[in-house]
């Protein structure tokens, strides 16, 4: 029985109150930068703006392929060339019948496994993932490739081997264009907009140049390297290894820790693009590789990254599987390596979405939701009727779920079909979706924690873009290198606000960038200016 305007007027706040102490454990992402920003942006259940309405549109199978009667649409991948009939599903082992089921609990400690002192500095969270031994590995192999440089195409008089201290300057200049968003590092000192005196009296623009032409991580390939990473993959191993000893991911009481696999946004400067010609633009190299992580999305923390090369002939290679179910279920598995026995929950797009993935995962102690498409998934193993769209479009809010063991398969009305897969969540569980407009749309829990939880990696990733370094190598090691750099300056920030020494100089993320570069140029004494 429906209740009358005013019940539905007082039932709203307790409800928003609920589903917000569900996730009281995402508090970090509305601040993650030290800036703030719209509630639930960039969500496509919680936002109401025309861009989340059309990012809304490119995850429903209802908005793309017109409703049609049980059939009508095409097959999607995996799923048989006819209609099942109930029996068949239920010999498959789906049912209508649902059951609740616990949470997979989760009694580990989590956050930072260091407790950095207050005076800490910015270069000191830095370090923890990028040390000194590591810096003095590449002033070592740049110094070998100068030297085996100059062997092999003649002497360069104005060479003289780099130092530490240089070495940390190089990077601070690099890291500096993250936060100017200048592309060109060269601009420093330049007269122009992005030049900075104070800066540039650091170093000299011919030395920074020097440096730039012979710097390496990896001077030569081993008889016994194939990968094509090799010149950057020794300092990959190391990130990852700092990473893995610095942050143990977790959740509050006895939730579990929840991630979220996806790839963070690393495409080009949308200002550059807008402004530079088309000759500039042909001169580009595409990116040759795709990279992806493995995030909290309780605190953006990132804790595995998993980089795959576009080129190569192997089976496994990029060419060979892209687009393919079969590259995006490498990906995953890669990067929950370590995950086992822990009674995650991994949040994954419908590209990774996968009956099978999901129960050999569930096998290893790991448990998934995940969006699913008919397009875009592999739907082997799910049920045709859950796939299709009715004739005639159901209310706003209802669903359908049918259940296979642990695994719950949720079809869910909101202005188009969304279907998730999971095994994490009870599919008798309610919860809620609080939209500004539109008020509260009922959905099993699943979803509410999907949406939560995908609404916090939206915002992630629009301030996260923000902060790459905007240098573009060409070199496709290179490339990977900044980005690392990139994704480990971004870490030590959440590490620093998760620190003592947070509460001491408030930095916001910029402030943080310029003052490490300051830090790395040895100009300790200045401040941030923003």
């Amino acid at each position: 029985m429906a209740e009358g305007g005013g019940g539905a007027r007082r039932r709203s706040p307790a409800l928003l109150e609920a589903a917000r102490a569900r996730y009281e454990s995402l508090h970090i992402s509305d601040d993650v930068f030290g800036e703030s920003g719209p509630d639930s942006g960039g969500n496509p259940f919680y936002s109401t703006s025309a861009a989340s309405r059309s990012s809304s549109a490119a995850s429903s199978d209802d908005e793309r392929e017109p409703p049609g009667p049980p059939g009508a649409a095409p097959p999607p991948p995996g799923a048989p060339d006819a209609q099942e009939p109930e029996e068949d599903e239920a010999g498959a082992g789906w049912s209508a019948a649902l059951r609740d089921r616990p949470p997979p609990r989760f009694e580990d400690t989590g956050g930072p496994t260091r407790k950095m002192p207050p005076s800490a500095s910015a270069v000191d969270f830095f370090q923890l993932f990028v040390p000194d031994n590591v810096l003095k590995n590449m002033v070592v192999q740049t110094n070998m490739y100068a030297k085996k440089f100059q062997e092999r195409f003649g002497s360069d008089g104005a060479w003289v081997e780099v130092t530490l201290t240089e070495m940390k300057a190089f990077l601070g200049y690099m890291i500096s264009t993250s936060i100017s968003h200048c592309e060109s590092v060269l601009s420093i000192w330049s007269g122009g907009f992005y030049s900075n005196r104070s800066l540039a009296l650091v170093m000299s623009q011919a030395r920074f140049e020097k440096i730039l032409k012979y710097f390496h991580v990896v001077a030569f390939r081993s008889s016994q390297t194939t990968h094509g990473l090799y010149k950057v993959q020794p300092f990959l191993d190391s990130l990852q290894n700092s990473f893995d000893s610095a942050f143990r991911p977790s959740q509050t009481q006895v939730r579990p820790a929840q991630e979220v696999l996806h790839e963070p946004l690393i495409d080009e400067d949308p200002v550059f693009i807008a402004t530079c010609t088309e000759r500039e633009l042909r001169k580009r190299k595409k990116r040759k590789f795709s990279l992806w992580v493995r995030q909290c999305s309780s605190t953006g923390f990132i804790i595995q990254i998993y980089v795959h090369l576009k080129e190569g002939g192997g089976p496994d290679s990029l060419d060979a599987l892209k687009n393919k179910p079969q590259l995006h279920s490498m990906v995953a598995r890669s990067l929950c390596r370590n995950a086992a026995g822990k009674n995650y929950i991994i949040f994954t797009g419908p590209s990774i979405t996968s009956l099978t993935l999901f129960e050999e995962f569930e096998k290893q102690g790991i448990y998934c939701c995940g969006l699913l498409s008919a397009r875009k998934s592999d739907c082997t193993g799910l049920p045709l009727s859950m796939l299709t769209n009715p004739a005639t479009p159901p209310a706003r809010g209802q669903y359908q779920i049918k259940m296979k063991g642990n695994m719950s398969l949720i079809c869910w009305y909101n202005k188009g079909h969304f279907r998730f897969l999971t095994n994490a969540y009870s599919p008798v569980q309610q919860g809620v979706i609080i939209k500004r407009k539109s008020g509260e749309i009922p959905c099993p829990l699943a979803v509410e924690a999907f949406a939560a939880h995908l609404s916090y990696i939206c915002r992630y990733d629009d301030k996260y873009s923000k902060y790459f370094i905007s240098h573009k190598p060409n070199k496709t090691w290179q490339q990977v290198f900044w980005f690392a750099i990139s994704i480990a300056i971004n870490n030590a920030y959440i590490l620093y606000k998760m620190s003592d020494a947070y509460h001491v100089k408030r930095y916001s993320r910029a402030q943080f960038g310029e003052r490490l570069v300051r830090e790395l140029l040895g100009l300790e004494d200045a401040s941030p200016t923003h």
